[in-house]
């Protein structure tokens, strides 16, 4: 058995911990399958890309509404997913070959099973090799829920790990799930000229986001897909190529491929987190206090296998801190989730950050909210939108901003101001009066939002 200063499980946002700060550490990085993760070989990276042509795609196809004529010749799959995966599979690769190549770090290929107190099993049969660590960081990231009726079916299904790299797009993509995975994987297929169905047991698609969010985007992908809310998936039937999934409102969806988008589960049950004295939650995921300590002493975790918020973005902020604390026991600093953002790339993009209003109301805050909608500016007029808007929640006694949705056109960027509101305790009336605004931009529905919602509050 070997011993390390430090042993690292997952080299996603794991592998963003050693840097030179660390070169004075014998340190191993343990993964079973490609480095960087889910986010570069099959989640956040390679769904953008394959949104960013399914955007390009629309706009083709709705060109026509600005006064160009233009006619979408198709998308050539194979060349677009050539152009995404291609690159990624290489970015994967240059990334295992510079961690092999650092001095002071062992790359060991395999999955790791915690035997003990932060001693792992990496690999299996002859190949497989104990190694302990001094301290160690479980970074071993999620996988896609699968349900039962899909599981026990015995007939082929994909998730969002396999369905960016068929080789061609399907006929009838059903989609289970209405979250945002099956948001963004729906608009791609659909680009790409798949049929899709929709099946959600929730009766709104994008249930977590804020209410007007959530009734706003699941009216448009009724316009745009078969949607089945309020119904749940019974079985699957049929053969390879001719599926028939069965609903439990007596209706069935027949489609060539199902893609499986009901969520995630955390890794910790396949690295046998549980073994090493490591405390879960009774979703699965690893509990960690505010320095992403775990119970047992010496194991840290960052990402999807603790975090309540699977984001990339988050996963490489508690990175940065768990760097810190391996580094400085004595002078530890602690993770902030006190207003995390987070996007959703659909048609039409959608972001937020903090509190949804429906948590105010739960939550009995005394808050008021404003609405501005994109048609109400100039670039919206630019853009010709019709459905986006932001809206911006506040508290009325100090004017802070308790939430921010957006739903439109560079959601994604507009959210940002928000986000820095609401992180450095800045009010609505301060944000909106302060800065100046670009005029005209899509900035402007952020700031007459604000000035609006200023206004409700009563403030000077």
């Amino acid at each position: 058995m070997r011993t390390y200063d430090l042993v690292i499980v997952g080299a996603g946002s794991g592998n963003t911990i050693v840097d030179e700060r660390f070169s004075h550490l014998d340190v191993a990085l343990v993964e079973e399958a490609a480095f960087g993760g889910t986010c570069l070989n099959r989640g956040c990276i390679p769904s953008k890309m394959l949104v960013h042509v399914a955007d390009l795609t629309d706009g083709i196809r709705d060109a026509g509404r600005f006064g160009v004529q233009a006619e979408l010749g198709g998308v050539d799959w194979p060349a677009v997913r050539e152009r995404v995966f291609g690159r990624l599979d290489r970015e994967a690769a240059e990334g295992e070959r510079g961690r092999r190549d650092a001095p002071n770090v062992d790359v060991l290929k395999g999955r790791a099973r915690f035997t003990g107190d932060r001693t792992l099993l990496v690999g299996d049969g002859a190949d497989a090799v104990t190694v302990r660590g001094e301290q160690v960081v479980i970074a071993a990231g999620s996988r896609p829920d699968v349900p039962a009726p899909v599981r026990d079916s015995g007939l082929p299904y994909e998730t969002s790990d396999t369905v960016m790299r068929l080789d061609r797009p399907p006929r009838h993509l059903a989609v289970l799930g209405g979250g945002y995975v099956a948001a963004e994987l729906a608009h791609v297929f659909h680009a790409a000229g798949s049929r899709i169905t929709v099946i959600e047991q929730e009766d709104s698609l994008l249930s977590a986001q804020d209410e007007s969010v959530a009734a706003a985007y699941t009216a448009i992908a009724a316009d745009r897909y078969d949607l089945r809310t309020g119904t749940a998936l019974t079985r699957v039937e049929g053969e390879p190529g001719r599926l028939r999934l069965v609903l439990d409102d007596d209706t069935a969806v027949e489609a060539d491929t199902l893609l499986v988008a009901v969520g995630r589960t955390p890794n910790s049950d396949l690295i046998d987190a549980d073994r090493a004295g490591v405390p879960l939650h009774d979703d699965g995921r690893v509990a960690v206090d505010a320095f992403q300590r775990t119970g047992a002493p010496g194991v840290f975790a960052l990402g999807d296998v603790c975090t309540p918020f699977p984001l990339k973005h988050v996963a490489n902020r508690e990175a940065h801190v768990v760097a810190h604390n391996l580094l400085h026991p004595g002078d530890p600093i602690r993770t902030s989730h006190g207003a995390v953002p987070a996007a959703v790339f659909t048609r039409p993009q959608i972001a937020q950050v903090g509190r949804t209003e429906q948590q105010c109301r739960k939550e009995g805050l005394d808050y008021a909210v404003h609405v501005r909608r994109f048609a109400d500016t100039a670039y919206g007029w630019a853009l010709e939108d019709s459905t986006g808007f932001c809206k911006v929640l506040a508290d009325r006694r100090t004017g802070l901003l308790l939430g921010a949705h957006i739903m439109g056109p560079q959601a994604a960027s507009l959210i940002q101001p928000l986000v820095v509101a609401m992180s450095c305790g800045i009010t609505a009336g301060d944000l909106a009066r302060t800065p100046l605004w670009i005029h005209p931009a899509p900035t402007e529905v952020v700031s007459n939002a604000l000035l609006d919602l200023h206004r409700a509050l009563g403030h000077r």
